[in-house]
């Protein structure tokens, strides 16, 4: 079910590449909210105009979904904007939205995508949770500087690429090179059918050194063994291997979650990495002889030799368990131009969180093909 209000656009608040978030007065003295408006998908409401809202996120207190969501301007219809190409996002939905995809016929990048037969043993990061992108990169970055960087967007949470302030504010300050919507998502730089083919042309079409693929904002979680979308990442993990690349796996870790389920190894890595993979992938941990391994770091490794790599190999899937260097990688976090939270906590209240997810972009940077 869906739960429509009504309301008058008050004011802009702000935005980003792709989005409007608007203060909104709604009917009926109501009340205000705030809610978000797809420019590819509504135009830019202004003050003043009166348009039609979805509230449930809204209505129900989700996290991530805390916002209203613009349907529908009631008095003005947007200008239509063509497009040379015939692949439809959002399929039949009411808000489905036609793109240019790398490998439409009629894309100027079709040619490209159709010849291309591997990614030549590109690096993909895969991680379960949005949150981790600023990490990886800044472990790719602290590994290799120059490294030339794409995003996949998948389809698993947030659809819109654009809803994503964390990639639009990495791809202004020209961390990202591009960002590219798989699937039903859109709104990235540049779109594409499914993962394979984004990561083609993350290799062919933008030249990436490394590729990382993870679902935008809105991890589903429902507590069962198998019901979170992030187990999407071993969706992608398959396509990363069958088109020659080197897929590592950002294990998600935290001394600061409240729930056992997450805390140390989350068993949402366990059950992507442990028991859903049908290939092998790099699994960056901290080195015994760092000067930061402590008990909770050893736990952490024994979590993941007792619930991925041995239910792996019983399946005949040999993972590699890989100790990679932790020297810079918190001044490479505290760099990031964004601020850095995971499920509402911060670098300072989490730090394994990123530092795992930042070995895992030092790990993919080390495995990049050089000229």
């Amino acid at each position: 079910m869906l739960r429509w209000e009504r309301g008058t656009v008050k004011d802009a608040l702000s935005s980003w590449h792709g989005v409007d978030r608007l203060e909104i007065e709604l009917d009926d003295d109501a009340g205000t909210v705030t809610a978000i408006a797809y420019r590819e998908l509504t135009g830019t409401p202004r003050p003043g105009e009166r348009v039609l809202l979805n509230t449930n996120a809204l209505r129900r207190e989700l996290g991530t979904g805390g916002d209203a969501m613009v349907v529908a301007r009631l008095d003005v219809l947007p200008e239509a904007t063509e497009s040379s190409g015939h692949m439809v996002k959002a399929r039949y939905t009411p808000m489905q939205t036609m793109v240019d995809a790398l490998d439409d016929p009629e894309g100027e990048h079709y040619e490209t995508v159709r010849a291309a037969k591997d990614i030549a043993g590109m690096p993909v990061v895969v991680a379960d949770l949005h949150s981790s992108l600023p990490a990886i990169i800044a472990g790719i970055r602290a590994e290799r500087r120059t490294a030339k960087i794409a995003y996949v967007h998948t389809d698993a949470a947030a659809l819109p690429a654009a809803y994503s302030r964390i990639a639009a504010r990495l791809r202004e300050a020209d961390l990202l090179a591009s960002v590219i919507s798989a699937g039903q998502s859109f709104g990235g730089d540049l779109e594409a059918v499914t993962v394979h083919s984004a990561l083609l042309g993350a290799k062919h079409v933008v030249g990436a050194d490394v590729a990382i693929v993870i679902q935008g904002p809105g991890n589903l979680g429902t507590g069962t063994g198998w019901g979170f979308s992030g187990l999407q990442a071993a969706e992608v993990v398959h396509a990363a291997a069958v088109l020659g690349g080197r897929p590592v796996a950002t294990l998600r870790v935290s001394g600061a979650d409240e729930r056992k389920r997450h805390r140390g190894l989350s068993h949402h890595s366990s059950t992507t990495f442990g028991r859903a993979l049908l290939a092998p992938v790099h699994l960056p941990v901290l080195p015994r002889n760092d000067s930061r391994y402590n008990a909770f770091h050893e736990s952490v490794r024994k979590q993941v030799k007792t619930t991925i790599l041995k239910p792996a190999e019983k399946r005949g899937v040999r993972h590699q368990l890989i100790e990679v260097d932790a020297k810079g990688l918190r001044d490479a976090l505290e760099e990031m131009p964004v601020r850095m939270t995971t499920m509402g906590r911060t670098l300072a209240e989490d730090p394994s969180a990123f530092q795992y997810a930042a070995l895992a972009g030092r790990c993919a940077a080390s495995l990049a093909p050089r000229d």
